[in-house]
């Protein structure tokens, strides 16, 4: 049996009293290429999760697995070919380049590090062909410093830089977060050509739902290190039913002329009155309920979705195995998501 692209096994990390991702199963299988959005609030654990697939942060317990290979474990071959397999998009699009550096180093230097071309004029054929994909103009973008270019120029180039290295996976930070709304749109195409053009998955980490509405397949919606919240995109967001995914969405700036903002309010109350063992999101929640502080709920599956939250009490409970197969059952088609693709 062929092993999983990537696989999450009871991942946590906790920094001393504080769990910032709680035991996360979750795998990736070798062939499939969704889009998969892991959103929620600051202090929800989805770059936590993001440094940990990187290798930047050590898990406290458990493992991330490559290709069957625990991330910990690799030996210096299987480490470097992880490094070109697995790239990144962070949401910093200036700090990610050395400012002493034109930005044609954040192309060549990959190239020639992992050998991915014969010569000079071949790593500088691959390097315009990669800035012409992302819709960028080469001759008005290689040669330059890094404070010469836009943001949206900056972070398209960091996509051309994947485009060069031929990932199996691509994780994306907060891609958009840093560049003006009129360029977000350009990124998002790119990311998508990746997708769908390339056959690369991408995990897209995320606050805004209203990008991840736009270009996921799938998303995961995290409260305090745990998945509260999962399936297809567009149903999620759409008709979300944990209460906290409702209130992200809620704070969504709908084109709406008739949408009444402030109608739904979290209860602000004190959460250190209330134990670890309930509901993460009870002490917030305007429909907690009397076992919510009491017991943690499972993963309730209904529909395409699946839900923490004892409202949506059901037979099916998921646990790590049967979320993926339940993910992939409730992924949409790809022409689906380009027709509310920006």
């Amino acid at each position: 049996m062929t092993a999983p692209l990537l696989e999450l096994v009871a991942l946590e990390k906790r920094y001393g009293a504080l769990v910032a991702l709680k035991a996360l199963d979750f795998r990736l299988d070798a062939g499939e290429k969704p889009i998969i959005a892991i959103a929620g609030e600051s202090g929800s654990g989805k770059t936590t999760l993001a440094s940990l697939l990187l290798g930047f942060a050590e898990p406290t317990s458990g493992e991330v697995r490559y290709d069957g290979t625990p991330l910990l474990r690799m030996n210096k071959e299987e480490r470097r070919k992880y490094r070109r397999e697995v790239q990144a998009v962070f949401q910093d699009p200036f700090a990610v380049y050395n400012p002493f550096y034109r930005v044609d180093h954040a192309l060549s230097e990959p190239l020639r590090l992992f050998g991915l071309a014969s010569s000079r004029s071949d790593a500088q054929a691959q390097m315009r062909a990669a800035c012409e994909l992302v819709g960028l103009n080469h001759a008005d973008t290689l040669g330059r410093f890094p404070h010469q270019l836009s943001g949206g120029q900056r972070q398209r180039l960091m996509v051309a830089r994947v485009l060069l290295l031929k990932p199996r996976l691509l994780i994306a930070d907060e891609p958009v977060s840093m560049i003006d709304a009129s360029l977000r749109a350009l990124v998002l195409r790119s990311l998508r050509s990746l997708n769908r053009d390339q056959g690369i998955p991408i995990l897209y980490i995320t606050h805004d739902l209203a990008t991840a509405y736009h270009i996921a397949d799938l998303i995961m919606v995290f409260y305090r290190g745990e998945v509260v919240e999962a399936g297809a995109a567009t149903d999620v967001i759409t008709a979300p039913r944990h209460p906290y995914t409702k209130l992200l969405v809620g704070s969504i700036p709908w084109p709406d002329l008739e949408t009444r903002w402030g109608d739904d309010q979290p209860i602000l109350r004190d959460e250190r009155k209330f134990g670890m063992a309930g509901c993460a999101f009870a002490g917030r929640c305007p429909s907690a309920m009397p076992e919510c502080l009491r017991d943690h709920p499972p993963l309730y599956a209904a529909g395409s979705s699946a839900s923490r939250c004892f409202l949506d009490r059901s037979d099916d409970i998921l646990d790590g195995a049967s979320l993926h197969d339940f993910l992939a059952r409730s992924a949409r088609t790809d022409d689906e998501r380009i027709k509310r693709s920006p």
